[in-house]
């Protein structure tokens, strides 16, 4: 099974293509330049590279949030698009989820930090079930970061890049049961989103893509401004 994998939840944005175990090829870019005159380019790019075609590929995954809401529009609605043309599946992957699958046999907890700006993170609690499964300990939230990590009384991995901005808080707060990504591993890999997506649509995990949407967990500034308005 061919899957093409999509990331638009930060600045870093990525694609790639995974056949099985395998990653055929796959593009990030950090750049100031937004995902709408970017990301095409990345996804053609790397179906060039991979020897395909959007309608060779038997499945697309796209990552829902939470995340820049800008940044998130765009990824899905593109796959979106893919899906309805092609009437392939869909699948919607959680960033903090794709993070966390990175480590597939840590024994602790692991929390998945996402920078949500105004002084909150973005954010949730895992812990390992067995091998390349995890429990959500504590839901994905928008939190104020040191209130948050008074919950956290055991050894605990943190990684996004979240865990870079707040991490002198997190080791101030946490001490010796703070453990740290390595840098490398702090952003989200469209391989990795292609693989859950892979699973999921092996496992009948499949979109509705007509309601397919971000998951924002926080709202956007435009509807606090227009609850805002209904108050007068």
């Amino acid at each position: 099974m061919r899957v093409l994998g999509v990331d638009t939840s930060t600045r870093t944005g990525s694609v790639a293509v995974l056949e099985g175990d395998t990653v055929l090829a796959g593009v990030s870019v950090t750049s100031t330049q937004t995902h709408a005159k970017r990301l095409m380019s990345a996804i053609d790019a790397t179906l060039e590279m991979a020897g395909l075609t959007i309608a060779e590929c038997d499945g697309f995954a796209v990552i829902t949030g939470p995340g820049s809401f800008t940044g998130l529009r765009i990824g899905i609605s593109t796959v979106k698009g893919f899906g309805f043309a092609t009437k392939k599946p869909v699948t919607g992957v959680s960033t903090l989820e794709a993070l966390v699958y990175q480590f597939p046999s840590f024994p602790h907890l692991i929390c998945p930090v996402l920078d949500a700006r105004k002084g909150q993170i973005y954010t949730a609690l895992y812990e390992s079930a067995s091998y390349m499964k995890w429990k959500r300990v504590v839901e994905d939230c928008a939190a104020e970061p040191r209130q948050w990590l008074k919950q956290i009384q055991r050894l605990c991995l943190f990684v996004g890049d979240g865990a870079i901005v707040y991490g002198e808080l997190i080791r101030e707060t946490l001490g010796s049961l703070a453990h740290f990504a390595p840098p490398y591993l702090n952003r989200v890999r469209a391989s990795v989103v292609a693989y859950i997506g892979m699973k999921q649509i092996l496992d009948g995990q499949i979109a509705d893509v007509a309601r397919l949407v971000p998951h924002y967990i926080r709202k956007s500034d435009a509807e606090i401004k227009l609850e805002k308005g209904r108050d007068y």
